[in-house]
């Protein structure tokens, strides 16, 4: 008797296929927009997480895409490697471990793991030039710095004017906040309102997205080095 193997197909998580209606709803709002339908753009989406890569042919247009990926309901953040033409993308990743977001950023630690790249102290000057990179990812690695006023302004200094800061950060009520004894601080989203609102001494910041799940804080903010302030609509939007 001939012997049968029955194949199990697996089916997606739910997880999985909220992702993925995420991803196909940013490709249709995209393509349904006659000044993003020209764009060819790389979209995944992972925990509600976007990551957005291609060209565009100017910072008007970047920054436009960027308003319009964040429209869209359901996202905790949106990652938008959106270069320039001829334009290479600098990127950091400070507190990294041995674990980067992108293998090509620029891992940051005080530690010399696998994948660093600079080694140096985060609670001191970045030894780096002002106006570096054009994103920096700081994964759940605010909690660890003592001085996250001085932090805060370095990753402002070495961030361009049009550069993005990714932040993920445990949230204050949940176990992982408390669980691990090197967190020196708790985190909330309205810890990120306050760098977004005029303080002495503090260098302002413009929310792109801020959220929040069971465990984890999310904020995307960008820099703002023309002596502004951020938009209180915007600030409004995210934070109350």
């Amino acid at each position: 008797m001939e012997e049968t193997t029955e194949m199990t197909v697996q089916s997606p998580s739910w997880s999985q296929l909220r992702d993925d209606m995420l991803t196909r709803e940013l490709l249709d709002t995209l393509a349904c927009d006659q000044r993003t339908a020209h764009l060819e753009l790389s979209i995944s989406t992972e925990g509600r997480v976007v990551q957005v890569k291609g060209q565009v042919g100017s910072e008007e247009e970047r920054q436009r895409l960027r308003r319009l990926l964040r429209r869209q309901d359901g996202l905790y953040a949106v990652w938008d490697f959106l270069s320039l033409p001829n334009q290479q993308l600098a990127v950091a990743d400070i507190g990294c471990g041995s674990h980067k977001q992108a293998d090509w950023a620029c891992g940051v630690d005080r530690f010399a793991l696998p994948g660093v790249d600079v080694v140096t102290n985060l609670e001191a000057a970045l030894p780096f030039e002002e106006n570096s990179f054009d994103h920096i990812f700081a994964i759940h690695v605010l909690e660890h710095i003592v001085d996250l006023m001085g932090l805060m302004g370095e990753l402002h200094r070495v961030l361009r004017p049009t550069g993005v800061l990714h932040i993920f950060a445990p949230y204050w009520r949940h176990v992982h906040a408390v669980a691990d004894p090197t967190h020196v601080r708790f985190i909330d989203m309205q810890t990120f309102r306050y760098f977004c609102q005029p303080h002495p001494g503090v260098l302002p910041w413009q929310p792109l997205i801020a959220a929040s799940s069971d465990d984890t804080v999310f904020a995307d903010l960008q820099p703002l080095k023309d002596g502004t302030t951020a938009d209180p609509s915007q600030v409004a939007r995210w934070f109350y």
